[in-house]
């Protein structure tokens, strides 16, 4: 049966080899078949064929996708044509995407514990666990590569740049502030050490960005982050002193 004039077609030149499929592969062929395409697509199965197609088109990976006889590229640049991203050279490096999802998913654990405990989302349980198990998500960011944070840290904190191994301590104080916190118990232990390191790293950000003008990033989701500091981090900090004195308050 001929083929419909108005049928989009693209080949698929991907590696399906018995101990290995691409997995780009698999992505480039979902995105053309969801953009209305209907998919040529041709396997590679050894790594000869592999290094065949690779040499005739002086390309260096695969998936490879083509258009019209127009050679797309891989699966990025396959997004970049259908306008689902911009091109690499006009990306900014900028991304709060970690800092959303951390402080959506505390949220929404802070509402469903409020809701097992008391049968209402809307309680003030809720906002202190909403703080309380952020802060411990934040920690689980940091502790992915402690080394690498530590690093980070030492461009603006103020204690880390006279006492190094403070860079290495702050997370465990940030995590057990954040599990008695959420725990409800050891607060007067988990209040000062909140106080203290939310009290330093606001004064510290403060300093660095709104004082000074330094253009950093943040290493208040992991050394590998590419939040700029500035306001997440400060309300990182304001958000740990903030609740370190509401628990003291509390327990008078």
């Amino acid at each position: 049966m001929p083929k419909d004039q108005n049928t989009k077609t693209a080949e698929l030149h991907r590696m399906v080899m018995p101990d290995h499929t691409c997995p780009y592969g698999l992505k480039s062929k979902d995105l053309l078949e969801r953009q209305g395409y209907e998919v040529e697509d041709h396997p590679l199965k050894t790594r000869a064929q592999t290094d065949a197609f690779m040499d005739k088109h002086s390309v260096e990976t695969t998936p490879q996708t083509f258009i019209d006889g127009e050679r797309i590229g891989g699966y990025d640049e396959l997004r970049i044509h259908f306008g689902l991203d911009k091109p690499k050279d006009s990306q900014s490096d900028t991304s709060y995407q970690p800092v959303i999802a951390i402080f959506a998913m505390a949220f929404l654990m802070a509402l469903g514990l409020s809701w097992y405990s008391f049968a209402d989302i809307f309680t003030l349980r809720a906002f202190e666990w909403f703080i309380s198990i952020s802060m411990c998500f934040l920690t689980v960011q940091k502790l992915l590569d402690i080394e690498s944070f530590s690093t980070m840290f030492l461009n603006y904190d103020l204690l880390a740049k006279r006492w190094v191994p403070y860079g290495k301590v702050y997370p465990f104080g940030e995590a057990f502030a954040g599990i008695a916190m959420t725990a409800g118990a050891l607060l007067w232990i988990a209040a000062p050490v909140a106080i203290v390191i939310g009290g330093i790293g606001a004064v510290s950000v403060i300093k660095a960005v709104f004082i000074d003008k330094r253009e950093l990033k943040c290493a208040c989701v992991g050394g590998a982050s590419n939040v700029p500091l500035g306001f997440i981090s400060l309300t990182e900090n304001l958000m740990m002193l903030g609740m370190g004195l509401w628990m003291l308050v509390r327990m008078m």
